[in-house]
């Protein structure tokens, strides 16, 4: 590591964990308390002999006996101290996991820990990893081999400096004990992994972006601050409450519903392409794709909300909808939607269209909702908004929610489309396979040409929807002629 006299100002980077890390580190002061903490012995690793060694199971055991917790409790705390650097594994390097076994174990240097607020610096692990590419002689690890290349090329203005800084820390390394030597190596190690984690490996150091706001800093509240909050609170006095037992009953039944369909609880099928660099998952889920997968078509049944949401699934009420001749209904909701977020510069022209055809008396696809809402409607549209049909959008919404999305879903076109969706094989790749599929990975297809499909598609769509005039097509087979 590079010795460097002045700290960088990170502390409000850290400071949201602060309290996490300063506990975390009166447990591990304990732990190397010579007299109550844990006993450490010699051991040796290979051929050489490494001081204050302790096994992972006697530390499991010593939380355990410490804070009063079950052996599971006392595995996941030996695994959080690990996970976040305050003792680090002399065997498995890769797996920063606290085993429950003779899997031996030392406590990292302060030095290492993060509360020192050391920056984890592109330049120092450039250091490192020429460092050890000279003492293993081009042998990395994968991961390390691919840090290092890319490295090689972001920092090649100073890479001299970098290889001679390494090759002059080798060389001090080689003056020390090959024990200390040892050790250290482990300390760096487990720092590096810790801060510059393997391809698909979360890092307990892991942090958003940079605050804006201190949240340490005292807050002066203003007089219209006060003001609101008191507004605030009144309103919610005055607000209606619901029982515990409902509240907590419809969150069982939506976590019931929703647990298969989540890709925290539930395994996406064939595989996650964010773990395995398959976008299979993808494809079978494009939103023109032609026959869905089962798991889709289940969540349509679950709201009106879900149904609409999926453009596939949409377009498949649609089809009962045209079988059933009250596509009007759906067709206004889209209008909406498109208003609402539509470019501004064309709002009142939308406007305009979506009154002549769906809410002026004798309209084409006159929509059937209650006189006062068209009143508010179409008093509204004097001056139009992107929110103006809000209040018949909510109506038309209701109205398809209570009667025609059950029909549907009894509908031979919501059975036929469930019995033809696919099923999709669960996916069991190798380490050898991930690495291949990350080697392999092709680039996604940019949003901008995916909007400019579906907008293609729409266009095609009202092309052929449009009402046909017959006395144009005549005069045109006339001239023809």
């Amino acid at each position: 590591m590079t010795i460097r006299s002045a700290r960088p100002d990170r502390g409000q980077h850290f400071r949201p964990r602060m309290l996490c890390l300063n506990k975390l580190e009166v447990i591990v002061v304990e732990m190397q308390d010579p007299k109550s903490g844990v006993t450490g012995s010699e051991q040796k690793l290979n051929v050489t002999t490494i001081p204050h060694v302790f096994a992972g199971k006697d530390i499991i055991a010593w939380i355990a006996n410490k804070m009063k917790t079950p052996p599971e409790e006392a595995h996941v705390f030996g695994t959080m101290l690990v996970a976040f650097g305050y003792i680090y594994p002399l065997q498995n390097h890769k797996m920063l996991v606290m085993c429950n076994d003779t899997s031996l174990y030392r406590f990292q240097a302060p030095y290492f820990w993060p509360t020192q607020k050391w920056v984890a610096d592109d330049s120092d692990y450039a250091i490192y990893l020429a460092k050890r590419n000279i003492r293993k002689k081009g042998m990395l690890e994968p991961y390390e081999q691919a840090h290092y290349n890319h490295l090689h090329k972001w920092l090649n203005h100073k890479w001299d400096f970098i290889v001679m800084q390494a090759t002059e820390q080798y060389k001090a390394g080689k003056e020390r004990k090959k024990p200390d030597r040892v050790v250290f190596d482990c300390q760096e190690r487990a720092y590096w992994i810790l801060n510059r984690p393997p391809r698909r490996t979360h890092s307990a150091m892991d942090c958003g972006p940079e605050r804006l706001i201190d949240p340490n800093e005292d807050e002066k509240i203003s007089f219209d601050q006060y003001r609101r909050k008191n507004m605030f609170y009144q309103q919610a006095i005055m607000r209606s409450k619901v029982k515990s037992s409902v509240s907590l009953g419809a969150l069982v039944k939506y976590i019931t519903t929703y647990k298969t369909h989540d890709p925290f609880l539930a395994p996406c099928q064939p595989s996650n392409p964010w773990q395995t660099d398959n976008d299979t998952y993808w494809t079978l889920n494009m939103r023109g794709v032609d026959v869905p997968t089962k798991m889709r078509v289940e969540r349509w049944s679950f709201s009106l909300f879900e149904l609409l949401t999926d453009l596939r699934g949409r377009d498949d009420f649609k089809v009962f909808l045209k079988k059933e001749f009250s596509g009007e209904n759906l067709a206004f909701w889209e209008a909406a939607e498109e208003l609402k977020w539509g470019t501004g510069s064309s709002m009142s022209a939308k406007a305009e269209t979506i009154f002549k055809t769906f809410l002026a008396p004798g309209a084409p696809r006159w929509i059937n909702i209650d006189g006062r809402t068209m009143g508010l409607t179409v008093k509204g549209l004097d001056h139009p908004h992107r929110y103006v049909l809000e209040a018949a959008q909510t109506h038309v919404f209701l109205l398809m929610k209570k009667d025609t999305f059950f029909r549907y879903l009894k509908s031979p076109v919501y059975k036929d489309i469930q019995k033809k969706a696919l099923s999709p094989e669960t996916h069991n790749f190798s380490p050898a396979q991930l690495e291949q599929n990350a080697q392999n990975r092709s680039p996604g297809i940019h949003p901008i040409i995916l909007w400019q499909q579906e907008e293609e598609e729409k266009a095609k769509t009202a092309a052929a929807s449009a009402p046909v005039d017959v006395k144009a097509m005549m005069s045109k087979i006339d001239r023809k002629k």
